[in-house]
């Protein structure tokens, strides 16, 4: 328990470390990742007004099994509503995590989508 415990401590740490340096604005809303064991989930934020402009998960994308396929379906999936809503550009929040892997193939599949960040 304590290594779990002290996986979460650090990656909060980091987490709020990114939170002070951006924030979403209405011209530029911020890109949230976040992932658990069984799944991985992006929002779009507006920070001005504390509105969740747009959302995916990988259950929407018919799985819950968070592989790199399908967290890249996820950000093709979240940039698609994104441009839906009139977005094109975005700051990327990683949440702590490494830009490694699944996160990295969220954003990739985000750009592939259209979303500039």
């Amino acid at each position: 328990m304590a290594v779990t415990n002290k996986k979460l401590q650090r990656r909060n740490k980091i987490r709020k470390s990114i939170r002070r340096k951006l924030s979403g604005t209405s011209e530029r809303p911020r890109l949230s990742v976040y992932k658990s064991n069984k799944a991985i989930y992006a929002q779009i934020i507006n920070d001005e007004l504390g509105n969740t402009l747009a959302h995916a998960t990988s259950v929407e994308v018919e799985t819950k099994n968070a592989n790199l396929d399908i967290a890249k379906a996820v950000g093709k999936k979240i940039a698609e509503k994104a441009v839906a809503n009139g977005i094109s550009e975005v700051v990327f929040d990683r949440g702590g995590y490494i830009y490694h892997g699944k996160v990295k193939a969220l954003a990739e599949g985000a750009r592939e989508g259209g979303l500039k960040f």
